[in-house]
Formats: structure tokens, C-alpha cells, sequence
């Protein structure tokens, strides 16, 4: 039976030695933890690491859980898990507004963490390999995808820099478009693809995640 691979998460908790005592005990559920005191280091290490999951304080120092929810769900959709002291419904209710995942207030049993994270986790992941590009086509498990040549194109470029963000801009220059025609392009494609492979990331363009 092959070994199940190491989650590797992100926490951004400035309680270090809570931080520490979550990351020993659940590194026997071959969960691993880099822990970040600063959203902002926290968020930077996100855009230029793989991770799983974020596990998320809502107090914490240079800005709240909120508005880092909001900076994450600028250019990614990862599950994120809110670890937090308030307990308050209203609190709750805004952090799943702003896009939060999973809701643990504190203090809470530790299995009940990985159970939470294993089951976001398990939401989250999507088929690996749904699309590919043969013979200057775009197949959708096996079958020709009926696309116009520009729908074709842009298509092409998302697949081929699949969970990378692309630029608007840069899609309106290198098919001699404008931005208008390339939102209706977008538009097209979803309903061909009838799912949420492509996503907007607000303020930015799009990003292909299947």
C-alpha cells in the first residue's frame, strides 16, 4: 500500500509557542506546519511555496484575519481554516462571507484540527489530469472540446500555465484583442467547460485550476 503524502500547511499565528505545539503534534499525522507570526510574510510565502491548507488567527499584528482572507483570495482559492479566540457568530458569519473554508474557535482538541483539515482538503482537490492539447486541440477527457479558434487560443494559454495567474492585459495583447472581448471569450469558455476551472482572481485576470 503506498505511503500517504506529507500535507504540507500554512499557519499564520503570531501565539509561536501555540504555533510550536500544534506543529509538534501534528507532525505525527504526517502533517507538516511552517507557521508565520506576519500576515505579510505569511501571504508572501504562499505566492512562492505549494501548500495544502492555511490555518488562519484572526488577531494578529499589521492587519486582521479578514483582511488577510481577502489578500489571499486575490490570487488564491486554498482552503483556509479560521483558529481563532472569538467565538462569536457574527465573527464566524463574516470570515465565511470573505471567504473562509472551516471555522475552529479556540481552544479546541487537536484531532478535531486534522480532521478539519483532512476533510478540506479532500474537497478541495480536483482530477489532476481533466484537460489536454493534441494535435493543436484541446480534449476534455478524451473529446474534442467545440471551440472557435479564439476561445481556442485563450484557452490554450490558461491550460498551458495551469494555476498560474495571467493578466487581462496580457491576454488582450497577445491576441490583438480588447478587454471587453476577451471578458466575453472568458465568458463562452465557462459555459462550454459547464465548470470552475477557470478563475477570476479579482483586479488581476484569470487562473486555470483543473
Amino acid at each position: 500500500m503506498q505511503k500517504e503524502k506529507n500535507k504540507h500547511i500554512l499557519m499564520i499565528e503570531d501565539d509561536e509557542e501555540l504555533a510550536e505545539i500544534i506543529s509538534e503534534t501534528l507532525s505525527s499525522y504526517q502533517i507538516n506546519i511552517s507557521n508565520f507570526p506576519t500576515p505579510k510574510n505569511g501571504i508572501e510565502s504562499l505566492k512562492n511555496t505549494v501548500y495544502d491548507l492555511v490555518i488562519l488567527d484572526l488577531s494578529l499584528p499589521q492587519m486582521n484575519g479578514l483582511e488577510v482572507i481577502n489578500k489571499i483570495r486575490e490570487f488564491s482559492d486554498i482552503p483556509i481554516i479560521i483558529s481563532s479566540a472569538r467565538s462569536d457568530f457574527d465573527d464566524k458569519n463574516i470570515a465565511f462571507e470573505n471567504g473562509a473554508d472551516d471555522y475552529l474557535p479556540k481552544p479546541y482538541d487537536l484531532r478535531e484540527l486534522v480532521l478539519r483539515i483532512n476533510s478540506n482538503i479532500k474537497r478541495y482537490q480536483k482530477p489532476t489530469k481533466i484537460y489536454e492539447i493534441k494535435d493543436n486541440e484541446i480534449l476534455e477527457f478524451g473529446k474534442t472540446l467545440n471551440l472557435t479558434v479564439a476561445e481556442q487560443n485563450i484557452l490554450s494559454t490558461l491550460i498551458q500555465n495551469r494555476n498560474k495567474i495571467i493578466d487581462k492585459a496580457e491576454l488582450v495583447y497577445n491576441f490583438e484583442s480588447d478587454l471587453k472581448t476577451v471578458e466575453v471569450l472568458i465568458g463562452r469558455i465557462r459555459k462550454k467547460l459547464k465548470n470552475d476551472c477557470i478563475k477570476t482572481v479579482r483586479g488581476i485576470g484569470y487562473k486555470f485550476v483543473c
